[in-house]
């Protein structure tokens, strides 16, 4: 993850990251958060709700976003990021979804390049969540444009 991050200028896209919503991964999920919500983990309860089947975890999902700008922005990412997301609707185990963005803008700081990221996590073209992140690039990771 100490990878430089090379250029980055705004309007530079971001994924896709495609991926399926697996039980596997759901179950993995629930294990490592101690989330075991039967809407993410029972089929026949799930199956009485509105969703219609279980659900991913919300977290879940944003887990993908960070995968996602970590793959790009590596330890700038984990140690300056923040997310503010909006949840749309739900991921149904089994949906294929995919996970991109944009840089909107890059500034010079005092800190180094401040980035400001907007990101999108989609299923069968159904929005599922939105999401701002912001980040700076260190000086140490490199030049990066202006916007």
């Amino acid at each position: 993850m100490d990878e430089p991050v090379g250029l980055v200028r705004s309007g530079e896209t971001l994924g896709p990251l495609e991926l399926v919503v697996t039980r596997e991964r759901v179950h993995a999920y629930a294990s490592a958060s101690g989330d075991y919500n039967p809407i993410h983990l029972d089929p026949e309860f799930a199956a009485t709700t509105p969703f219609g089947g279980p659900i991913a975890h919300g977290m879940l999902l944003l887990s993908y976003f960070s995968r996602l700008l970590s793959d790009r922005f590596g330890r700038a990412w984990v140690e300056t990021g923040q997310l503010e997301a909006r949840f749309r609707a739900p991921a149904l185990v089994g949906a294929s979804i995919s996970v991109h963005g944009i840089v909107r803008s890059v500034t010079t700081g005092q800190d180094g390049e401040q980035l400001e990221c907007v990101l999108r996590c989609e299923a069968a073209g159904q929005l599922l969540v939105t999401a701002t992140a912001r980040l700076i690039l260190g000086r140490s990771e490199g030049a990066c444009a202006k916007s």
